[in-house]
């Protein structure tokens, strides 16, 4: 599973980070806590160039009688997207990256839920692979949503939780995001737990539960079986 996540540069290095020329996203801050039902930045193709925008986390097909089926599809699991009723289209044609430096999983131990912030050892931003796809009301109304799919974890994330969100290699980013790029072997080949050396995990605050808390002390490190004030 995948619930909650961060994305602490700003702006203009996300444009730089993935050659976006313009976007439309009209202000972005850095994030400690991004959940699921908000918007979120994500990278997509338009078939020339990548795009950043925005999107709701939570997915929602297009033949979907209520969005409210959004809250229960904030993940999709990478062995069965490409042939799930509800992933299958986007799995073939759209496709995004969720940029992100770090996400959090809650590992459970003797004194409860313990929140583990996740990142790569150099700190640097990766991308999150993720689907995503338009629902129109019957009144008109649009709503772009997203998803993002998880695998089997790796060695660091296997003691505190049993999923992880798919990383995707700077390599592999421009073939995910390649709507031209249909082969489903060769995409699924891609959504493998990243290389556990390349990770690493600490102890956060359980302050990180409560999704109106937002600001740096979520990610600073937490002295290990501390006892902290619940929020």
């Amino acid at each position: 599973m995948c619930g909650r996540y961060t994305v602490t540069i700003t702006l203009e290095e996300l444009m730089v980070r993935y050659m976006i020329e313009e976007t439309n996203v009209p202000f972005h801050r850095p994030q400690y806590n991004v959940a699921p039902g908000q918007h979120v930045l994500a990278v997509i193709s338009d078939g020339s160039r990548n795009r950043l925008g925005e999107l709701k986390w939570g997915f929602v097909p297009s033949w979907a009688d209520d969005p409210k089926v959004g809250y229960t599809m904030i993940n999709a699991r990478a062995e069965t997207a490409a042939t799930k009723p509800a992933f299958k289209s986007a799995f073939q044609k759209k496709r995004c990256l969720l940029p992100a430096d770090s996400f959090y999983e809650w590992q459970t131990t003797i004194r409860g839920k313990q929140p583990m912030r996740i990142r790569l050892k150099t700190g640097s931003l990766f991308s999150l692979a993720g689907l995503y796809e338009t629902w129109t009301s019957p009144e008109g109304e649009r709503i772009s949503t997203c998803t993002i799919l998880t695998t089997t974890p790796n060695e660091i994330v296997a003691p505190i939780h049993d999923r992880m969100p798919v990383i995707l290699s700077p390599e592999q980013e421009a073939i995910w995001l390649d709507r031209e790029q249909q082969n489903i072997n060769l995409l699924s080949s891609l959504l493998k737990p990243y290389p556990s050396d390349q990770l690493e995990a600490y102890p956060v605050s359980p302050a990180v539960g409560n999704v109106r808390n937002d600001e740096p002390s979520l990610i600073e490190q937490q002295e290990p079986g501390r006892q902290l004030e619940l929020w």
